[in-house]
């Protein structure tokens, strides 16, 4: 199944020095992934001063319960990063998948 995961940071004077305290263990975690087949596509939300403030990510996952598995570990929710998680199943367009083939 693949899923659009939206990670909205929190938006007290520290958030933006959350997200780049663990910035590099995410960028790690979703380089593995990726290499996985498990992220297809990730960006960081910015606001009108070009700051991060969340992030867009399509993953595909066998079930939820892996995809929630993953977010036990995502180092942005473990680093109080994201205060905020949306999660909606999608499908990516076929055109789209024969990038990672």
């Amino acid at each position: 199944m693949q899923f659009i995961v939206t990670g909205y940071d929190g938006t007290d004077e520290k958030a933006l020095e959350r997200r780049l305290a663990a910035r590099a263990e995410h960028l790690k975690s979703v380089e593995e992934r990726f290499e996985a087949g498990e992220f297809l596509y990730g960006i960081a939300l910015l606001d009108e001063e070009g700051k991060m403030k969340g992030s867009i990510m399509v993953v595909q996952y066998p079930t939820r319960e892996e995809l929630d598995k993953w977010l036990e570990v995502e180092p942005y929710v473990l680093g109080n990063v994201w205060q905020k998680i949306d999660i909606q199943p999608c499908s990516v367009a076929p055109i789209f998948m024969e990038l990672y083939k």
